[in-house]
């Protein structure tokens, strides 16, 4: 892969007023999730074949590993002591507690996740919507009743013939208008936009490391090609972000731009081992995608499930 140039502080600020700009979802209450309409719904439902349900989420990790050191916890918590009484009726009950943004369970953040300049997307200043009881605008709330639409997975380590992205690479617009070109697909209004970019994989194969020091990613100037194919929704096995960051002084602009000036969910950390030999025994890379949130009022993003229906 050809590494992509470094955007300066003065550079990655253009680039996100652009965005802001003209994106569709740049500045709307409800950000790009505007883009879906009730029409393409209902095109999406048109791209099942087979109604074969395919998880896009990797299993909730419980153990504490170099990328993950603040785990989900899950425990039993009845019976009691985990010895049933060996009569009449009793019930298994457990409770679970995780980190939402960790860097291991998939999960997707909520416009109000970025803080940029001391505001959120469209302007709103954070101190006015952010308190210790959660977020009073641009919550995960948003996304209550679901997101559905047609998905579109791009395979950027097929299209460079490896397993996997080493860490560290940038995936350009380039790279993304080439995979569509290979996969014979193209990405268009409303869609959701899920990359691969071999994450999952190689964290399978390899173990985990530190990635917040390294990990691929997308290049910040990749976001106008989203833009102009006016995209709904970016989701990837990785964290949308790759590390080092190709913007100075900016530490996740995918982040920034996609959530902030574009009015994008991010879906970071989810998994695609299982959807991929599907796609490419039928030759079809799109399909229908529903999402759907935890109902949580207040809350800066939500572990979830989506499911690709074939």
């Amino acid at each position: 892969m050809r590494t992509p140039d470094e955007l300066s502080e003065a550079g990655f600020r253009s680039l996100y007023r652009h965005l802001r700009d003209t994106a569709p979802g740049g500045g709307t209450r409800r950000g790009a999730l505007d883009t879906i309409s009730a029409e393409q719904v209902l095109a999406a439902v048109r791209e099942v074949r087979s109604g074969r349900t395919v998880s896009l989420a990797a299993p909730v990790n419980t153990h504490a590993a170099p990328d993950d050191a603040d785990p989900a916890e899950h425990r039993l918590t009845a019976p009691a002591d985990g010895e049933p009484d060996p009569t009449g009726v009793q019930f298994a009950r457990d409770r679970i507690a995780m980190n939402i943004h960790g860097d291991v369970n998939s999960h997707i953040d909520a416009l109000c996740h970025v803080i940029y300049d001391g505001t959120l997307h469209g302007g709103i200043p954070a101190a006015d919507a952010l308190s210790p009881d959660g977020a009073s605008a641009l919550s995960i709330a948003l996304a209550r009743d679901g997101i559905v639409g047609r998905g579109v997975l791009l395979d950027i380590p097929q299209l460079h013939g490896v397993p996997w992205l080493e860490p560290g690479s940038q995936v350009t617009a380039e790279d993304l208008a080439a995979a569509e070109a290979g996969q014979g697909v193209r990405v268009g209004r409303g869609d959701i936009l899920l990359v691969r970019v071999g994450h999952r994989r190689r964290r399978a194969e390899l173990g985990a490391w530190d990635v917040a020091d390294a990990r691929a990613g997308l290049h910040p100037a990749a976001m106008e090609f989203l833009a102009e194919r006016e995209v709904a929704v970016l989701g990837s096995d990785g964290n949308n972000d790759a590390a080092p960051s190709a913007a100075q002084g900016v530490a996740f602009p995918v982040h920034v731009l996609a959530i902030h000036a574009m009015g994008l969910h991010l879906l970071d950390y989810l998994r695609f081992e299982d959807l991929v030999p599907l796609c490419a025994r039928d030759g079809r890379w799109s399909f229908l995608c529903v999402i759907a949130p935890l109902r949580l009022p207040a809350a800066t993003g939500s572990p979830v499930n989506p499911l690709a229906i074939l």
